[in-house]
């Protein structure tokens, strides 16, 4: 069994739900709390294990190629200031992990994001991480689904479970044994009456290498896009997945309200802030 080692992470979209603030900054560098988000999710993956991260990226989104990059004047005029402890928080984003970078000439869908980092990955099992999703977890929730891919030696898809009224939103595992969590398909964006349970898959992916045989061969769907999850189905028809109901806090932050609960929430468990915000937020008159 090979040891999961590299993560993709497509960070190619729009984000037009959040303009106009989008319009010159990436959805994925607006801050929770003062940290871009996008940090929050590769530092899940370096504390899960990960090596070498892929960004699949745009033209519009250099900004996040300069953060993770070194910044030697900025560094120089630190260390000359005697910010030492600022200085080390800067050094310590680009020498955390290897960054490399691959541009989505043509908005196309996920199923085409992913297929972009076939020569990077070469045969081995990789990670996917969506940056609109935000865990928050004693154990870094990419980090649970390694471990139950080494125990199975399988596919593994991050799990959570949902309001019933809203898995019309997401693509719902339908278990093949509910013991096992054996997944035996994907239902995406069912109707409520027809959803197979409440579990959603949620933005965390291991996959083996062969899921680019299934996105050689896939058609597009809504939009004209090219879809990951019609991949992973097909690829169920050929190798196990199983579905890891993670411990932990997802947050929807690909939307304003998933957004402020993770600024909030994180802010509460700031040891610098979380008193004040306490406080205030009691005094809000709602």
């Amino acid at each position: 069994m090979k040891k999961v080692r590299k993560a993709v992470i497509p960070v190619a979209g729009m984000g037009t739900r959040f303009l106009p603030v989008t319009k010159s900054v990436p959805k994925e560098m607006l801050p929770i709390v003062d940290i871009p988000s996008l940090q929050y999710i590769v530092n899940e993956a370096i504390e899960s294990g990960i090596e070498q991260i892929l960004f699949v990226t745009s033209p519009y989104k250099k900004c996040i190629e300069d953060f993770f990059d070194r910044n030697f004047e900025l560094e120089s005029r630190l260390e000359k200031s005697g910010k030492i402890k600022q200085l080390n928080m800067v050094k310590d984003i680009s020498s955390s992990c290897q960054f490399f970078y691959i541009r989505q000439g043509e908005p196309l869908g996920s199923g085409h994001a992913v297929k972009l980092a076939k020569e990077f990955i070469g045969n081995e099992p990789f990670a996917v991480m969506y940056g609109d999703d935000l865990m928050k977890s004693d154990v870094p929730v990419l980090k649970q689904l390694i471990n139950l891919y080494e125990k199975y030696d399988c596919n593994v898809i991050g799990v959570q479970k949902v309001r019933h009224e809203d898995v019309y939103k997401y693509g719902i595992i339908e278990y093949e044994n509910l013991e096992t969590k054996k997944i035996k398909s994907l239902v995406e964006k069912p109707k409520v009456e027809e959803a197979p349970s409440d579990n959603a898959g949620v933005g965390r992916y291991i996959v083996k290498p062969e899921i680019f045989e299934e996105l050689d061969k896939l058609q597009t769907g809504v939009n004209g896009e090219y879809q990951f999850t019609d991949a992973m189905i097909s690829l169920m028809k050929k190798q196990d997945f199983y579905a890891c109901e993670f411990m932990g806090t997802y947050y929807d932050i690909g939307n304003q309200l998933g957004y402020l609960k993770a600024n909030i929430d994180f802010a509460l468990h700031r040891e610098d802030i979380k008193d004040d915000l306490k406080d205030y937020l009691k005094k809000i008159d709602v």
